[in-house]
């Protein structure tokens, strides 16, 4: 059997950026094979006076009990984020509780919020799943390869981010892109139904399978889901809604580019009919 070939520098720092590794404990690089690498390992960084062997001999200090626990329990979380995004009277307003909000962890590993992008008076309205690596650094939704993929297929049908509102159901970053626990989607989906009541598109397009599960209220794949014309009820009028596939995904198998082609031709003819 042939050996698989050792992965280049640039293939590992793909690696660790995509598994969410974007910081080292030190500034140099130590060789922990080598003699002074070993001797190297135990100095402490710059500063600070003592190794790490004699940090390890050291006592134990007395245990602070904190004085609360940021994070919520799951239930009191989703109570909180209920009645919070309840009382959002503005998109304004609501992004400004996301930005207090702790009840939900992704919060604490995500370099910032990541709450939406294009026009808010906008008639069609596109909901993903999750921010990835690029949205967390940049802040905005869909700015990545997914993005520019996104862009081209709105631009298809005579669109741009100027037209249209662009959100995720999940705010903030999971780490390593992993994907969003059911608790943690939970946790924030009041604040996207609340955002999607607030802007009140004519039309509502869900990007992939877990954003359409989730709002639609539906437990078919994406494959019989999209292209059919569904009713997302925000509680004072109902939407038209539609599914189509992921960006993500269309770059992974863009044989599926004909399907989503077909969907969006008919999201724009009923956006024609609306507009005559």
């Amino acid at each position: 059997m042939t050996p698989e070939p050792a992965p280049t520098l640039s293939q590992l720092l793909a690696f660790y950026l995509e598994a969410g590794v974007d910081c080292a404990l030190s500034e140099e690089p130590v060789d922990r094979l080598s003699d002074s690498g070993r001797d190297e390992a135990l100095k402490a960084p710059s500063g600070a006076g003592e190794t790490i062997a004699a940090r390890l001999i050291k006592p134990a200090p007395t245990p602070v009990t904190p004085a609360a626990d940021p994070l919520l329990a799951p239930d009191a979380a989703i109570a909180t984020a209920r009645e919070a995004a309840r009382s959002a009277g503005s998109l304004e307003i609501l992004r400004e509780m996301l930005e207090k909000f702790d009840g939900c962890a992704l919060k604490s590993t995500a370099t910032r919020l990541v709450f939406a992008d294009g026009n808010p008076k906008a008639r069609i309205m596109f909901v993903g799943e999750a921010p990835g690596r690029d949205e967390d650094i940049e802040g905005l939704p869909f700015v990545g390869r997914s993005g520019k993929l996104l862009d081209r297929m709105i631009a298809a049908i005579g669109l741009d981010r100027t037209r249209v509102y662009i959100a995720n159901v999940i705010p903030w970053r999971p780490p390593g892109n992993r994907t969003p626990t059911p608790q943690e989607t939970l946790i924030c989906l009041p604040f996207i139904q609340r955002q999607i009541e607030l802007v009140d598109p004519e039309i509502l397009v869900t990007l992939g399978n877990p954003s359409t599960q989730t709002l639609l209220s539906t437990r078919e794949g994406i494959m019989k889901t999209r292209g059919r014309w569904l009713n997302y009820d925000t509680g004072t009028r109902v939407i038209r809604a539609m599914a189509t596939f992921h960006p993500a995904y269309l770059l992974r198998s863009p044989s599926y580019k004909r399907l989503s082609w077909q969907d969006l031709r008919a999201i724009s003819k009923a956006l024609a009919q609306i507009t005559s």
